[in-house]
């Protein structure tokens, strides 16, 4: 290439990109630097937003919901005289276990008594245990249940870090045992309160329709979509469609 070709093409490049080939380089250069690290700063920062709405909200429902609490607490006492919370061990994220507090909504020796009623199971898919008219539960708790109040000292494990107000429920360990390996995508993410399948259904959804909707909140959650499940939830717990 003569010398003149080399001066007419830079002159060219100097008049379209403002400086030459090199400074139409460096600046390509500096625009996919800029794009990385926006790219990199969003990503490091949607987990402490997601975190602190957790906390927030968490924080505020408590103080919300504290003299409702004591109702519930009264309630179930009068009821049987049984004890009030119900603790049981499930799967978080990446397969830790811990243990997820609720209200007791069934009699004291519920899981004892879940053996004789297999037969009854509505869940075909094996994995699930669910009857629409369980007669371990108990007349408050199936108000509680009704409301999905039930659910509300989940609170304490969205403050510990052990689940999220958003996020695919968490499973039992006999289920997880059970699960084939594209079940395992819903414990890529930390497990929430509420999710999408809950206000699209709750219990009528079936468990592989429970696992696609996770799997698309799992590829799709922002603080947006967190924000906006949340929002629906309301009206989805105030109809008791799906609930158990």
């Amino acid at each position: 290439m003569t010398a003149e070709r080399v001066r007419l093409l830079d002159e060219t490049h100097r008049r379209l990109a403002g400086g030459g080939v090199g400074w139409a380089r460096r600046r390509e250069l500096a625009r996919v630097a800029l794009v990385r690290g926006v790219w990199r700063f969003r990503v490091g920062l949607a987990p402490r937003l997601k975190r602190a709405l957790d906390i927030g909200g968490a924080l505020a429902l408590l103080v919300a919901v504290g003299s409702l609490f004591a109702l519930i607490a009264l309630a179930l006492k009068l009821e049987d005289g049984g004890p009030v919370f119900f603790r049981q061990w499930r799967v978080g994220r990446h397969g830790r276990r811990f243990l997820m507090y609720k209200f007791r909504s069934m009699v004291p020796n519920a899981e004892a008594l879940q053996a004789q009623l297999l037969a009854q199971n509505e869940m075909r898919d094996g994995i699930l245990f669910k009857i629409r008219k369980d007669p371990r539960v108990t007349h408050v708790g199936r108000l509680l249940r009704k409301a999905s109040l039930d659910e509300l000292p989940q609170l304490l494990n969205v403050i510990r870090g052990e689940m999220s107000l958003v996020g695919p429920r968490p499973p039992l360990p006999s289920e997880v045992t059970l699960y084939d390996p594209a079940h395992w995508r819903r414990l890529t993410a930390t497990p929430g309160i509420t999710c999408l399948w809950q206000i699209s259904g709750r219990n009528d959804i079936d468990f592989p329709g429970q696992v696609r909707l996770d799997v698309e909140y799992i590829e799709r959650q922002t603080l947006g979509l967190d924000l906006a499940i949340l929002l629906r939830t309301i009206p989805a717990v105030l109809s008791g469609r799906g609930a158990s």
